[in-house]
């Protein structure tokens, strides 16, 4: 990490060079972005979580260019090549493809004609060439060696000048803003693949200006594409590119000047467009990744911090047809108690003692609620449990199970239940997400949880970038309970990682549960650093009243200060309103900051407020359980259950998921549907289209 680059940092992130300079030292000090986010505001100047990871990603960006720079600079040394024109224009260029641009005629190369014809000296003769200074053209001292004629040494000169002009990087860049200018996505079908494609009938004969493509529409086109069913490319106008590079380089009207005409056309057919083609869909595919990891992060905050139960007894249902229904009971804990399976569904049908057996269950085991996983049964398996007269009221969840089959095929399912099958981690999974959705998800691969577009078609590294660090920013935001956590959550917490999680849990194991959270220190390959960025996110119940809040460490003996003023306890000032009165305190603001004090005082008077907010559960209506229960027209209650670029998917609690495309979700103009809309939210829809064959149901909400 390079502070010299924080001027450049800030022009591409728009952040003031004051805050990009701050964070670069904190994190070259090894601060995390969720303790710089949340404990070092006043130094900041209150940069939000998001600012400092995109600071974060630029300036590995930046110091990858930097790394190339100095490595084309070198390489341009040690070919003797004192440019320093040259020089100065790599010094100030930040942009990539231009850099390369650059280097470009310096870069070693297979073997080509133009290299070839260099070694038999023609070069001479293509500068004479491009030159256009003479009317007339004589090559006859170049004929000599393997050059028998004019003809060929003509050819051979013409072959310097088409890779002149291919790697001329002012021509580049002047076809790259024409590509950006008037570049038009296309896609046909090939033939004899319409039965194949059919899903993709949309763009069978598709053309649209490319920067206006709608990202899932990119990747869609892409990868059809690769399945071979369509080809596609980006097409602009071959006159206006060819004018272009016309006026870069034929200056005359000469018998040179005709002979550069026809090596610009080649030189564009050849090597520029087939190169700039590809690099311009490598954007439009970069940039369809990043607004689908967008959208994937912001539906993944919203699964992880849906609002838990707490801790209750749960009895957890798998659902299943043929195969039964997995059914497990927990403790409050989580711990799995017992499990069993029903067959309450065809084909074997055994209500009663299907109904009898879970009666017994929930008695047994004082279950509290009940979570039912909502695949496959799932609604035929709630409507049953509603009917059952149980001896107590029960709360009763469809819970989303995407992803628990995956969980229970893990190297952490095995981990955890070693001497049981898939079936019944995938029931204790269910069960745990409703007590602990962030808890239990953390253990699940993200682009497994069923929300996002796409997720297997776009760049691999940039998503799991972007997924960890929302997962490590729920984590962090909501904190974790040090005595019990797992050390699939403990990872995630800032400054800890794998190893220590670990080591913390091993620590526990053997010496029982930590008393204070100055017991970390003891923990092996725990130092002070580790301490100090993990501290605040921890929560324990023991000695010191302060370590079961969000308070850091580092700021108790301010805190013991202020009581001592107060005239109270420390365990007095913790949940009392009447500190914020404090907020405004000149001396205390000078000597903590004002962000800091603020955050302080609010984590006091309210500690570890939770953000995470209880959605309604909705009931869906026992008369509808299939498709075919549905008509055009019908309005009825669903439950957002993915959000894409492109619209909303809704739960209607029938297997098919309805679609809410995204200009059906407002009579006013929105950009993107998590404008208006958010996970597990209830919203009323109208059916408008209804396809029995292909399983698909048109909704809207404007009605």
């Amino acid at each position: 990490m390079h502070l010299d680059n924080s001027q450049q940092i800030a022009r591409s992130t728009n952040i003031n060079p004051k805050q990009v300079n701050t964070v670069l030292t904190l994190l070259k000090e090894g601060a995390t972005i969720p303790f710089i986010a949340r404990y070092r505001k006043d130094l900041t100047g209150g940069l939000e979580d998001h600012e400092i990871f995109t600071i974060h990603k630029q300036t590995q960006l930046i110091d990858e260019l930097v790394k190339r720079k100095a490595y084309i600079l070198e390489t341009l040394s040690s070919q003797n090549v004192n440019n320093e024109g040259l020089h100065q224009k790599i010094e100030n260029c930040w942009d990539k493809k231009e850099l390369e641009d650059l280097f470009l005629p310096y870069k070693t190369k297979r073997k080509t004609k133009a290299s070839t014809a260099k070694e038999l000296g023609l070069e001479p003769l293509a500068k004479i060439i491009m030159s256009q200074n003479n009317g007339t053209i004589s090559a006859g001292r170049f004929v000599k060696g393997v050059v028998k004629t004019e003809e060929e040494a003509i050819d051979g000169a013409l072959d310097i000048i088409n890779e002149w002009i291919a790697e001329h990087s002012y021509s580049r860049t002047q076809l790259r803003r024409l590509y950006n200018r008037e570049g038009m996505l296309f896609s046909k079908l090939k033939k004899g693949k319409e039965e194949e494609a059919k899903i993709y009938k949309t763009y069978f004969d598709f053309e649209q200006k490319a920067t206006k493509v709608p990202s899932h529409r990119v990747l869609a086109i892409l990868r059809a594409t690769d399945e071979g069913f369509l080809s596609s490319g980006i097409a602009i106008d071959k006159t206006t590119a060819v004018a272009q590079l016309e006026r870069n380089f034929v200056k005359g009207n000469n018998a040179a000047s005709q002979l550069i005409k026809q090596v610009v056309q080649t030189a564009y057919s050849k090597n520029l467009k087939p190169a700039l083609e590809k690099e311009f869909i490598k954007e439009l595919k970069l940039k369809a990744d990043k607004d689908a990891v967008q959208v994937f992060s912001k539906n993944l905050e919203q699964l992880l911090l849906a609002t838990p139960i707490g801790k209750k007894r749960i009895l957890a249902i798998d659902p299943g047809y043929k195969t039964g229904c997995k059914v497990v009971c927990l403790n409050a804990q989580g711990d799995l108690l017992t499990d069993t399976i029903i067959y309450p569904h065809p084909p074997q049908q055994q209500k009663n003692k299907t109904v009898d057996t879970l009666i017994q269950l929930v008695q047994k085991h004082n279950i509290e609620a009940i979570a039912i996983g909502n695949g496959t049964a799932g609604r035929d398996t709630e409507i049953l449990i509603k009917s059952i007269p149980f001896d107590r009221k029960l709360d009763i969840y469809l819970v989303n199970e995407d992803g628990a089959s995956i969980y229970s095929a893990s190297e952490i399912g095995r981990e955890e239940f070693p001497n049981h099958d898939i079936t019944v981690r995938g029931a204790v999974s269910i069960g745990r997400r409703l007590v602990d959705p962030l808890a239990e998800l953390v253990k699940i691969d993200p682009k497994s949880m069923g929300v996002g577009q796409y997720q297997h078609d776009v760049d691999q590294t940039l998503l799991k970038t972007e997924l960890d660090h929302i997962v490590e920013k729920c984590v962090n935001k909501i904190g974790v309970q040090l005595n019990t956590a797992s050390k699939y959550l403990l990872q995630y917490i800032s400054g800890i990682g794998p190893s220590l999680a670990k080591n913390i849990v091993d620590y526990r194991t053997k010496n029982g549960k930590f008393t204070n959270l100055k017991q970390l220190k003891k923990v092996p390959r725990l130092g002070d650093k580790a301490f100090e960025q993990c501290a605040g996110f921890l929560r324990l119940e023991g000695e010191q009243p302060l370590d079961n809040t969000g308070v850091h460490p580092e700021l108790y003996d301010e805190v013991s200060q202020i009581a001592k003023t107060l005239n109270i306890s420390t365990k007095e000032l913790i949940g009392n309103s009447t500190i914020l009165s404090l907020i405004d305190d000149v001396s205390l603001q000078q000597k903590l900051g004002k962000m800091t004090l603020t955050d302080l005082l609010n984590e006091l008077a309210k500690p570890n407020q939770d953000p995470r907010n209880q959605e309604d559960q909705l009931t869906f209506d026992q008369n509808i359980t299939s498709i075919n229960h549905l008509y055009e027209g019908m309005i009825l209650k669903g439950q957002v259950s993915n959000i894409t670029n492109f619209g909303a998917f809704v739960d209607l609690g029938i297997k098919e998921n309805g679609l809410i495309h995204i200009s059906q979700i407002s009579d006013t103009f929105i950009s993107s549907p998590n404008d208006v809309l958010h996970l597990n939210q209830i919203v009323n829809v109208k059916i408008i289209q209804l396809d029995l064959d292909n399983k698909r149901i048109g909704l809207t909400m404007k009605f």
